[in-house]
């Protein structure tokens, strides 16, 4: 069962950035490409956005798993560093694996994470502890889409699931 588990989560990956389900980010073009773009644009916006950090683990998964930091503000067209903090609070090795979501579904096409832990392993010693980077970009056009003017606040939340290791 909990292989099964585990093999779902590529094929849920590969499922959410196909189609944007569970906000989800849907890939048209890089980040690079977006942000060359809108620096020849000469993109300005001066909305301020509060991104939330959440931080979940499964059912059985022994870890302490916490945002550094609870808000970051950033306007569309910056990027922004933050951090999650994992440790492992069992006496054996255990590896895990981090699924994403952005909340509200509606702004997330609008949220690039330029580089993240997410859908890779983490192997973590007994009582070990690490820090985790986020490198995330708010696209620009969030700024002029109608449908995102009562949208104030994004939450990317994670959840850590605990890896097989047969």
């Amino acid at each position: 069962m909990v292989g099964g588990s585990y093999a779902a989560v590529p094929l849920y990956r590969r499922f959410c950035q196909a189609t944007g389900y569970g906000g989800t980010i849907q890939r048209r073009e890089s980040v690079e490409e977006k942000i060359a773009r809108h620096a020849k644009d000469g993109t300005v916006t001066e909305r301020e956005i509060a991104v939330q950090f959440n931080a979940d683990v499964a059912d059985g998964m022994p870890w302490k798993f916490t945002p550094t930091q609870r808000e970051v503000r950033v306007k569309p067209g910056e990027s922004a560093l933050a951090f999650y903090t994992a440790e492992n609070r069992s006496s054996t090795p255990i590896t895990g694996v981090s699924t994403y979501n952005v909340t509200p579904m509606k702004a997330a096409v609008y949220f690039n994470k330029i580089q993240c832990f997410c859908f890779e392993e983490q192997r973590l010693l007994p009582g070990e502890q690490i820090d985790m980077p986020v490198f995330f970009y708010i696209d620009p056009e969030f700024e002029t889409d109608p449908r995102m003017d009562d949208i104030n606040n994004i939450i990317l939340s994670y959840t850590f699931f605990k890896v097989s290791e047969d």
